[in-house]
């Protein structure tokens, strides 16, 4: 595309058409009413949103070509960023003229953060639940106006009855005063000391409802046995209880993850909890769950019939269905429960905790023992997993 020139410019008349700067992609020059007269455009596509947009970015001949090329450049630099230009010149406009609302600040923040979030479900929720909670009662007080009072009064509604969803928003709600904070619109931060002006909230901790680890083989035994190829629910479940790993993490198993040859699964740290990698060992019955799945798919272990990981709910639904038995407290276990089935058995059958823990890629909390451990003993955990896997289904007994 041809590089517009002071020339070109100079001609551009009323009734002709956007001349394109073949320098940056998106950007033209308009024509005014006046001959020789334009505004500068950039259009492009927001990361955040996926809307068409566009940046206004000066007029022609006040804003020169040579000066406008360097916008433009810029404008699809914030792009490569993953930022809206528009939604960075807006924030930029709030800093330098006024103090915020509370609702513009939050926005703002969002706008932000959003091209961080691996999960744009995240993001969504992010903002959704301070437009359903925060908005209606400070959305429109200027955060410079903000106190305690002002936090209390929107968390007291829900902090006793949906303390999930209160410790969610405060948390948010801290993070926008934080932001403001940081851009010295205010001098601290009322999220800070909110508790004090609300009820206690008793702390009841939930655990994943989890099948007795001695009823864990006649579950197996009665309905994970056999299964007819191709079918993904009974493996990947079968696969998860064997590796003692989390739902997530065996759903989204790859083949260039798996080395057969070597027994080992090695996760990388991105699908990990705690964003360390974590190898692990793969018993005979695990490795002869993973031969009945070659050829599926090129690349997912366990693919749905469409092709994609499976959705958590097929082993939440399936677990249902075989009526499998429940915790001490009634509840119907879950596919997660069967890590705290795992680490039940390693304990009454006497295998270390540090074991257990790096088994189930828990983070070591005791500082000393942290650095004693310096490697992930896999070999140690390999005949505990192979244990383990003969406690559910001896070898003896088919288990594909």
């Amino acid at each position: 595309m041809a590089l517009i020139t002071d020339r070109k410019a100079k001609a551009l008349k009323p009734t002709d058409a956007a001349f394109p700067h073949g320098g940056v992609v998106g950007l033209a020059l308009h024509p005014l009413k006046t001959v020789g007269h334009g505004q500068w455009k950039l259009r492009y596509i927001s990361p955040t949103t996926g809307k068409r947009r566009a940046i206004g970015l000066g007029s022609y001949p006040g804003t020169s070509i040579a000066e406008v090329t360097q916008k433009g450049l810029d404008v699809r630099e914030l792009l490569a960023q993953g930022k809206d230009p528009l939604e960075q010149a807006k924030l930029a406009a709030c800093i330098n003229a006024k103090v915020p609302t509370f609702a513009e600040a939050a926005r703002l923040l969002h706008s932000e953060l959003l091209p961080g979030w691996r999960n744009t479900k995240h993001g969504f929720d992010w903002i959704n639940s301070l437009e359903m909670y925060v908005f209606p009662i400070v959305g429109d007080v200027f955060v410079n106006d903000l106190k305690p009072s002002h936090f209390a009064d929107v968390l007291r509604p829900i902090w006793l009855e949906k303390k999930e969803t209160a410790s969610r928003v405060k948390q948010r709600c801290h993070a926008v005063m934080g932001w403001t904070w940081a851009h010295d619109f205010v001098s601290g931060n009322p999220l800070d000391v909110v508790t004090k002006l609300l009820p206690i909230q008793k702390q009841a901790v939930q655990h994943h409802p989890a099948m007795s680890w001695k009823m864990a083989p006649g579950f197996w035994g009665a309905s994970l046995a056999t299964y007819p190829r191709g079918e993904t629910t009974r493996p990947l479940l079968m696969f998860l209880i064997l590796t003692a790993t989390r739902s997530g993490e065996a759903r989204a198993a790859t083949w260039r993850e798996i080395d057969l040859s070597l027994k080992v699964w090695t996760i990388p740290a991105e699908r990990m909890k705690a964003g360390v990698q974590h190898r692990v060992p793969l018993s005979a019955q695990a490795i002869a769950i993973l031969e009945g799945q070659v050829g599926l798919h090129d690349e997912i272990v366990f693919p749905s019939p469409t092709g994609k990981i499976p959705s958590d709910m097929i082993l939440t639904a399936f677990l249902r269905r075989e009526n499998a038995p429940s915790d001490v407290e009634g509840r119907p276990a879950t596919a997660h429960g069967f890590r705290s089935s795992f680490r039940d058995w390693a304990s009454e059958n006497g295998y270390r905790k540090d074991l257990a823990e790096r088994a189930l890629a828990h983070t070591i909390e005791n500082q000393v023992e942290a650095a004693y451990h310096r490697t992930d003993l896999l070999d140690e955990r390999r005949s505990m997993m192979q244990a383990w896997a003969d406690f559910l289904c001896p070898p003896a007994n088919e288990c594909e």
